[in-house]
């Protein structure tokens, strides 16, 4: 897979590493000639294409072979840069996945496919998110958002309460728009069937719709 990532800080370049060690094809684009220079003399990342230029602009963008890209990943410090590099590589480069990165939680009903915007990631939300989950028994706490808030992934601790405990998948009649994806017991996890039972304490992680997601909740936790 190619993967084009805008922003070399930080963050651009985690991704990067990653990305590289799992056998994709990743390129860089970043605006500081001096931080590319750096990292190029470090080697870091190994393996990965490094680009200057202004990602925020169609000529320069171009330059790293935008159009080859099978995923753009907007990872800059800047939400409205972030914004406009995922608008150009969805319009202009017909990109089939573009994912960007949230800085500031108060943009994020911004990220949307409007902008280009196929998968946005706001740290200070997933944070939040995580806590609740940790923390949580018997709500369903949402993770994360995908395709603009289209389809959600949300997780629920079931209790002695629970009126999916005891009871397996395929009798529970989930809404049409959800299923359930995993479930992880004891610290494992299932892949689930119709015949899984699920029990008491059970971490039920759903995909679902947003139109799904109220009989979600009324089907595993009353």
């Amino acid at each position: 897979m190619r993967v084009v990532i805008a922003g070399g800080g930080n963050v651009g370049m985690f991704i990067a590493d990653d990305l590289v060690k799992a056998g994709h094809e990743v390129t860089i684009v970043e605006i500081d000639a001096e931080r590319v220079a750096a990292a190029q003399a470090m080697g870091e990342p190994a393996g990965v294409t490094w680009v200057v230029a202004d990602a925020c602009e169609v000529s320069e963008f171009a330059r790293a072979e935008v159009v080859r890209a099978e995923v753009v990943a907007a990872v800059t410090g800047d939400d409205e840069d972030n914004l406009v590099i995922s608008l150009l590589a969805k319009q202009e480069f017909a990109v089939p996945r573009v994912v960007a990165r949230v800085n500031n939680p108060k943009n994020e009903w911004m990220f949307n496919e409007m902008w280009g915007v196929d998968v946005s990631v706001s740290t200070p939300h997933l944070l939040t998110a995580l806590v609740e989950e940790a923390v949580s028994v018997g709500t369903l706490v949402r993770l994360l958002s995908f395709e603009g808030g289209k389809a959600r992934l949300s997780e629920a601790t079931l209790t002695d309460q629970s009126p999916s405990a005891g009871r397996d998948i395929a009798s529970l009649g989930f809404p049409r728009d959800s299923t359930v994806v995993a479930v992880i017991r004891d610290g494992h996890v299932i892949v689930p069937r119709g015949d899984t039972v699920l029990r008491s304490g059970d971490e039920v992680l759903v995909l679902t719709s947003p139109d799904a997601e109220s009989g979600v909740v009324t089907t595993l936790l009353g």
